[in-house]
């Protein structure tokens, strides 16, 4: 695709480009005017994870770019549960969780964005839907929706097909999505909704009701993003025991650095141009020429993240402590890893499972019987090795991750 915008241009050359209502208008409305758009963020956990990164890059160019970027925080939203991609409902948080989550993620959002700014802004969607009559909104806003349509969307459809439950509750989260498009055009004239593309027929929905409702907002559109895979096809984010947390407090610096550099060969230019701000020629440049240069650009890659993400001073001790390790093959200045078991006896796999965020045993059991699992420098092969608890050795799997590790026993205490 060929834009005339720098922004949408941009957009599409780092891979962010999936799908938009109206390509020709909206190249055209960023190439003539200031624009405002606007990215929602729902509070269902005390921090966002790397499967968000994509929307605040987003937001990042969209202020390099010198456009209005809103940040919706969905305290309101979140009371009921986005059942987009979701097999199941969602746990319904009480109020005070829900707002502690908002302000942890306002503060995971904030420290990407340029702090001498006046191109962003947080909202609270709360502000308007807690004060909304159920009676009116029903007859003024419900009657603009046909149920035959929503039904065919995917966040529903899915669920039907495989006979899930899908609540009421929850099939009122895209009229209140919606809504919050309608209600963020009137204050702010915002003209452009941003989202994952697992949100597209929310974006769609708000677009047509924001139209319907507001005769003067006839230039509306919403853009979505590809949700980002892994090369085996891993859906980026949260999984079990081996979450990329974006606050220091739920994953310190130097493992969120060396996230970025294991990752997959085929994923290095990819990730560049999506988590970094490198300029794309130089990007390009250094991924054509493979071979041992793939490594050097893993490195440059897990530097500029972690740069975004935790400041300058935090990527450069962790790219130098990351090169110590490597050079000298050695685990002196890696921090103890505690782990705490409830039984004396603890098996090998289940370390190599914990410490390497395998996603099952069988992933730890590849890497113990393919040799790649050393204690205190020695290959261990045995899947059914097991260790006696209140024990410290060192750790390594594979070529790059070391560990020290420290096994310790739970007391009766910590038990119950």
């Amino acid at each position: 695709m060929n834009f005339k915008s720098e922004f949408l241009n941009e957009y599409y050359l780092r891979g962010y480009f999936d799908n938009s209502t109206n390509n020709d208008m909206i190249d055209n409305i960023f190439c003539n005017n200031q624009i405002t758009a606007y990215i929602g963020f729902d509070c269902t956990a005390n921090d966002l994870h790397i499967g968000s990164l994509v929307q605040i890059m987003i937001l990042r160019l969209l202020i390099k770019h010198n456009h209005n970027a809103i940040i919706l925080l969905g305290q309101g939203t979140t009371k009921i549960g986005d059942p987009s991609g979701k097999d199941s409902s969602r746990q319904i948080l009480d109020d005070q969780t829900i707002l502690k989550n908002l302000s942890s993620i306002k503060n995971s959002i904030a420290k990407f964005l340029p702090t001498n700014s006046n191109l962003f802004k947080f909202v609270n969607n709360n502000d308007w839907l807690a004060e909304l009559n159920y009676i009116n909104f029903l007859r003024d806003i419900g009657s603009k929706f046909s149920i035959n349509r929503m039904l065919n969307f995917d966040s529903v459809k899915l669920r039907l097909e495989r006979q899930q439950n899908l609540s009421f509750l929850e099939f009122n989260y895209m009229i209140l999505q919606a809504y919050d498009f309608y209600m963020i055009n009137s204050k702010y004239n915002c003209q452009l909704q941003i989202g994952g593309s697992d949100q597209w027929g929310n974006i769609v929905n708000g677009v047509e009701l924001t139209r319907r409702l507001n005769d003067k907002a006839t230039h509306v559109y919403g853009l979505t993003s590809p949700l980002i895979t892994t090369a085996n096809g891993k859906k980026m984010g949260k999984t079990e025991k081996s979450a990329i947390w974006l606050n220091e407090e739920n994953l310190n610096p130097y493992d969120y650095f060396q996230y970025f550099r294991n990752i997959d060969d085929k994923d290095v230019k990819k990730f560049l141009l999506l988590f970094s701000e490198l300029d794309i020629n130089y990007i390009n440049s250094i991924c054509a020429k493979g071979g041992h240069d793939i490594n050097k650009a893993k490195e440059i890659l897990a530097y500029e993240t972690t740069k975004l993400c935790h400041g300058d001073e935090h990527a450069k001790y962790c790219l130098n402590k990351a090169q110590q390790i490597f050079n000298n093959n050695s685990v002196s200045n890696i921090e103890e890893t505690i782990i705490k078991y409830d039984t004396s006896k603890i098996k090998l796999a289940e370390i190599v499972k914990y410490c390497s965020k395998c996603d099952s045993l069988g992933q730890a059991k590849k890497l113990i019987t393919g040799n790649a699992v050393k204690i205190n420098d020695k290959v261990n092969s045995d899947f059914n090795f097991y260790f006696d608890s209140n024990l410290k050795f060192n750790l390594q799997i594979g070529k790059k991750k070391f560990f020290k590790v420290n096994l310790i026993l739970k007391t009766n205490n910590e038990k119950a």
